[in-house]
C-alpha cells in the first residue's frame, strides 16, 4: 500500500472517530477523507482570525482551540473552547462569508482540514458523497444552534 493510501485511511478513521459523519456509508467516508488534508498546528497559532474570508473548515483531531469575538471596544474574548471531535470554521466554508470569530490553538493540535476549493473539487468528482458531507455538516450546525438557542432562553 502506497503512503497516499495510509494517510487517505488514518484520515478515514479520524473521520468516522469525530462522529459528524456518523450517517454516512463507510465507502461514502472512504472517498471524502481523500479530500481532507491533515495538519498540526502549535500551541498559540492563529489558525484564523475574524474577518478572514473562510477558505477552509476544520475538524479537532487532537487538542483543544478557543474561538474569540472581538467585543464593543475590540478586546477578544473567549467564546468557547473546542476539544476533540469538534468541527469548526464550516459556516465560512459554506456561505462564502467572512470568519465570524477568530480561533488559536491553546495547544499543540491535529486538525484534519477541508478546503472550500477540495469542497467544491468533491461536488464535481463526487457529488453524493459531498452532498451526505454538506447535510453532516449542516446538521451539526443545525445541532448547535439550537443548543445556543436552548442556553439563551435559560439566561436568567
Amino acid at each position: 500500500m502506497s503512503d497516499t493510501s495510509h494517510l487517505i485511511d488514518a484520515i478515514r478513521d479520524m473521520l468516522l472517530d469525530c462522529g459528524l459523519f456518523d450517517t454516512l456509508d463507510r465507502s461514502d467516508v472512504q472517498t471524502a477523507a481523500g479530500y481532507f488534508n491533515l495538519n498540526r498546528i502549535n500551541e498559540g497559532t492563529t489558525i484564523f482570525s475574524e474577518g478572514d474570508a473562510g477558505t477552509f473548515m476544520c475538524i479537532l483531531v487532537q487538542g483543544s482551540v478557543s474561538i474569540r469575538k472581538s467585543n464593543a471596544s475590540g478586546d477578544e474574548v473567549e467564546v468557547t473552547r473546542l476539544r476533540r471531535g469538534r468541527a469548526f470554521g464550516e459556516m465560512a466554508v459554506l456561505d462564502g462569508e467572512r470568519r465570524s470569530a477568530s480561533c488559536v490553538a491553546t495547544c499543540d493540535c491535529v486538525l484534519l482540514s477541508l478546503g472550500k476549493d477540495a469542497l467544491d473539487k468533491m461536488l464535481q468528482e463526487s457529488p453524493r458523497t459531498a452532498a451526505q458531507v454538506i447535510r453532516a455538516i449542516a446538521v451539526g450546525m443545525s445541532r448547535r444552534l439550537r443548543m445556543a438557542d436552548g442556553r439563551l432562553v435559560n439566561q436568567p
